[in-house]
């Protein structure tokens, strides 16, 4: 597949979607390529793009970059968006602007502008643009930048037409920005030594000039190291008159032609109109009142994915479908066609990969994460998890963080795994590590989570408030320190903010599909690996081994009954299920209440799944996973041990 979509992408005209973060571009590319699309990371990236073909023109393939704030790139992301434009062959950019947005939306137009690439500006959101009584003159802007203008709804899919008959006539732009005289002159020197690209040379000029150290390894491949030292010269000495750096300059001098061509464009009218949804926004980031509107959202997650979806339709797909459907069919139909003991074992025995792995992976975990998928889609397509980072960027401040981190933590509830795989979203190497050890470390997964609180409610509230507390106290604590320890810098917390809206179900219902699709392609093979290497151990008599050398540590020093060692084994391989197996021991009534709350906050505490072991290889490295797992596994038989000598030494009744 991937062979032949590059040959498509040689041959195919390409349409690139560009724009700021939240502007519904995303929305546009659905809308103008169907729900075929491809996911496939940027070469030498963990960038992800998704392209798919114009629903259209079955020739043309859409590509939906990364959303960028500039094309002077500051992160990965932007990186790659540059790249894009200045390495592939591109018929048509599409700017998706949001309309109630104008200022920020423009300073890419203007870069795209000098780029020279044909373009079509999308204004997107222009009913919540009107709404706040902001008007724009379309055609004025049209003149101004020499470019077609498009008003669109994406989530109502009006004005998609007429921006699909604009993508086949559109053009280069003609406007053309004066900088000061001393940054022209150096645009004309520069241009004379660049060579010739798909964008023009005074765009490539302007970054160099801006000081953009992205475009090294581009201009080692393109120039001799004496023509990037004039380069550098021709910089340095229009740096010298000038206090800030050049970047910042080339920026405002832009803005300030902005500005002009705004009081042209946009006119405003007082709205007295301070709706319902923009005080809930409004409420739901302020330090106190957001609270409660917190506590309640993660009650009705609780009751949707922790009781509906944990465990009705997990009692359901485990007890009905796989137990008296899908195991015991597999297990006549294996026993009928195979005749040899070990190949049955693999598949239908106690770790086999139909008995185990899928049974897991579809019957236990998938459910929970579907539900988890759908009201995540909820809370995404509503505009309330922005607020949430707002709200918590202090909190998160104090462990070397911003409020961005939230957003990976939240989706941890649901799968751990999952989460790993966004901490793409932070700008920072030093975030998405630290981030990746608290999510490993303290998050449960929705899964374990409901096993949990099913078993802590059999003890009483105090236990769960002594676990909750534990956890919190382990987050602040280890972030901390991490923040000491890992090298380099946090970044700047810029995040727009979309207005509160009523999440639309065609929205949810596409990002829910999407992302199961990930997780049947990326998690559940890593199930199968999961559960062929704990088949093997079994076979080799290591499982056993192991069980006996632990034994010591969990009933001396955690104080729990031989028995929970298979269980801390297992977790391994599924946190949920270890916790499943404390459960066990718990109806078995093996376990008291002090023993029931320390075998929680260790098995809480405890390494990975091996699902999400392996994710932290393939996004941080071998090391680093090394490293993590390292630290994780005694870090966490040390805090229950200590939990336990505390709980009995005070004589603390649960």
């Amino acid at each position: 597949m991937h062979q032949h979509h590059k040959e498509v992408m040689k041959i195919g005209k390409k349409v690139v979607l560009v724009g700021n973060p939240n502007v519904g571009k995303s929305a546009i590319f659905g809308l103008l390529t169907g729900r075929y699309v491809m996911v496939s990371n940027y070469p030498g990236t963990t960038v992800e793009l998704m392209q798919g073909y114009a629903t259209f023109d079955k020739e043309t393939l859409l590509i939906d970059t990364p959303g960028v704030n500039s094309l002077l790139p500051m992160s990965e992301d932007e990186k790659v968006t540059r790249d894009i434009l200045l390495n592939e062959e591109i018929e048509t950019v599409i700017q998706v602007v949001d309309a109630k947005n104008l200022r920020r939306g423009l300073l890419i137009t203007i870069q795209l502008a000098e780029m020279g690439l044909p373009f079509i500006l999308n204004l997107n959101m222009e009913d919540e643009a009107r709404s706040r009584g902001i008007s724009i003159d379309s055609k004025k802007l049209s003149e101004e930048f020499g470019v077609d203008t498009v008003a669109t709804v994406a989530t109502q899919k009006k004005g998609i037409n007429n921006l699909v008959q604009k993508i086949r006539d559109s053009r280069a732009s003609s406007y053309r920005m004066e900088y000061s005289r001393d940054i022209e002159e150096g645009i004309k020197k520069i241009e004379g030594i660049l060579p010739d690209t798909n964008i023009s040379k005074r765009s490539i000029a302007l970054m160099l000039i801006a000081g953009d150290k992205s475009l090294s390894e581009w201009l080692y491949k393109h120039l001799s190291k004496k023509d990037i030292s004039r380069i550098e010269k021709i910089r340095l000495d229009i740096q010298r008159g000038y206090d800030e750096p050049l970047g910042y300059i080339i920026n405002t001098q832009r803005l300030e032609c902005l500005d002009g061509i705004l009081e042209k464009a946009v006119t405003r009218s007082e709205t007295d109109t301070f709706t319902i949804s923009e005080k809930i926004g409004s409420l739901s980031m302020h330090p106190v009142f957001g609270v409660p509107i917190l506590i309640f959202v993660l009650f009705l997650m609780y009751k949707f994915v922790g009781e509906f979806g944990a465990q009705t339709m997990v009692d359901y797909f485990e007890g009905v479908i796989f137990g008296e459907y899908v195991n015991p069919w597999s297990i006549k139909v294996v026993e009928a066609l195979i005749p040899v003991g070990i190949i049955q074992e693999l598949l239908v025995g106690q770790y086999g990969i139909i008995t185990m792995a899928l049974t897991y992976a579809l019957a236990i975990i998938l459910p929970v994460l579907a539900t988890f998928f759908i009201a995540f889609g909820i809370l995404e397509d509503s505009g309330y998890l922005p607020r949430l980072a707002i709200m918590v960027n202090r909190a998160f401040n104090v462990i070397g963080l911003n409020g961005k981190a939230v957003l990976p933590m939240v989706l941890g509830l649901g799968c751990d795994t999952m989460a790993t795989m966004t901490t793409r979203i932070l700008e920072t190497r030093k975030e998405r590590i630290i981030v990746t050890l608290l999510l490993a470390l303290a998050v449960p997964c929705s899964a374990q989570l409901g096993v949990i609180l099913g078993m802590l409610s059999g003890v009483s509230l105090k236990a769960g408030i002594i676990w909750a507390g534990v956890m919190i106290m382990v987050l602040l604590v280890i972030g901390y320190l991490a923040s000491l320890i890992v090298p380099g810098k946090g970044s700047d917390f810029i995040l727009e903010l979309p207005p509160i809206r009523m999440p639309h179900l065609e929205n949810i219902v596409v990002k829910t599909l999407a992302r199961i699709e990930w997780y049947l392609k990326e998690a559940v093979p890593l199930f199968i690996l999961g559960t062929l290497i704990l088949f093997t151990f079994d076979k080799i008599g290591l499982l056993s081994v192991i069980e006996e050398a632990a034994s010591p540590v969990v009933v001396g020093f955690l104080g729990l009954p031989r028995e929970a060692t298979a269980a801390f084994l297992i977790g391994f391989l599924r946190r949920d299920y270890g916790a499943a197996g404390l459960f066990a021991l718990q109806m078995d009534g093996m376990l008291d209440p002090i023993q029931i709350l320390v075998s929680l906050v260790t098995m809480t505490l405890f390494v990975p799944c091996i699902a999400n072991f392996f994710m932290i290889i393939k996004e941080r490295g071998v090391k680093i996973a090394i490293l993590m797992v390292s630290f994780i596994f005694p870090f966490a038989f040390i805090i229950g041990g200590i939990l336990n000598f505390l709980l009995r030494y005070f004589e603390v009744v649960l």
